[in-house]
Formats: C-alpha cells, sequence, structure tokens
C-alpha cells in the first residue's frame, strides 16, 4: 500500500465515526402500531421553572386517524397538549382540550412556536443531556413509552437545529445605491 493512502483512510474512517455517533444521539424512533414518533426532546429548564416543553414528530403510516389525547411524565405532574398560535399579532397558548388528530398519510411535527407537550408543575429541572420518560396516550395506539432528549435552554430542535445562546448575526449586503 502507498504511504500516502494510510492518512486518507483515517480521514475516511473518523468522517464515518462522525456520522454514525451523531446520527445515533438523535435517532430514536419508536413504532406504535401505524404510528412513527421520532425527534423527540426538550428544552433545559432555569432552576425553580415549573413548567418545560417537550417536542417531536409523529407519522401515521396507517389508513385510519389516531388522535394524542395526552400523556404522563414522572418529571412532572400532568402532561398536556398545547397549541401557540398568532391571531391579529398576539401570541397566544391555548390547551388542546380534544386532542391532536394524526390523518393518515400524515405526519405532525411539535415544535416551539407550534403544537407541543407543555410539562406542568415540574419537580426538578430539565438538565442539558438528561433523558426524560414519558408516556404518550392514543386513542388507537395506546400508551406509548419513549425519551425526551433535553437540549440547550435556546434550543429550536434536536441534535443541533439551532443553539443555546448563541447570537447569530447575518451580514447585510453592500449598498449598491449611487456613490457620492
Amino acid at each position: 500500500m502507498k504511504p500516502f493512502t494510510f492518512p486518507i483512510c483515517r480521514a475516511i474512517a473518523a468522517v464515518i465515526m462522525l456520522w454514525y455517533f451523531s446520527a445515533g444521539a438523535h435517532a430514536q424512533e419508536v413504532r406504535a402500531g401505524d404510528l412513527v414518533i421520532t425527534q423527540a426532546w426538550s428544552r433545559a429548564t432555569p432552576g425553580g421553572a415549573k413548567i418545560g416543553g417537550g417536542y417531536l414528530t409523529i407519522e401515521n403510516k396507517g389508513s385510519q386517524p389516531d388522535r394524542l389525547i395526552g400523556g404522563s411524565a414522572d418529571v412532572a405532574d400532568r402532561v398536556q397538549l398545547h397549541e401557540m398560535a398568532v391571531s391579529n399579532g398576539v401570541m397566544t397558548m391555548r390547551p388542546l382540550e380534544k386532542g391532536l388528530v394524526i390523518a393518515p398519510g400524515k405526519t405532525v411535527k411539535l415544535a416551539p412556536g407550534g403544537y407541543h407537550l407543555m410539562l406542568v408543575d415540574l419537580k426538578r429541572p430539565l438538565k442539558q443531556g438528561d433523558k426524560l420518560p414519558i408516556t404518550l396516550e392514543f386513542e388507537k395506539a395506546g400508551n406509548v413509552k419513549l425519551s425526551l432528549e433535553v437540549q440547550g435552554i435556546g434550543a429550536q430542535g434536536p441534535g443541533g437545529e439551532g443553539h443555546s445562546g448563541e447570537m447569530h448575526i447575518k451580514k447585510m449586503p453592500e449598498h449598491s445605491g449611487p456613490k457620492m
């Protein structure tokens, strides 16, 4: 083997290992009947916080609708389903008393600023790196156990989709108007 191939092999091996470990860290997939649940995560909370959020993606691969109607978690007294929406320029949040329908062949994303799980009366702060066991209750699929992976306080998604505490500054394009 030629001497220059060893560094190339090492680089390829490093890339494969990096991909494998980063993909596996947030690749939890839970199947329950026709439902596939992925990207289950939460945000860290400051000490003393009484509420937290839970986010995930639910895909219905079946031919019948199912409904997410609630849940439970040891870390909170209650798990409720909520929706945030903007109405007349005002952000509102309301509980979904009748649950959330997942239509056949459709995917529903619970994410910041939209549908989400509300972890009410937290018993302890949620810390980055924790895995929170939670049970979701579906009308047809029944109780589904999974874990929420706790990201940083300012995270916008699992595994690097948004970063805690970082400010992103976009460079403005150069002015192309008349020169003085």
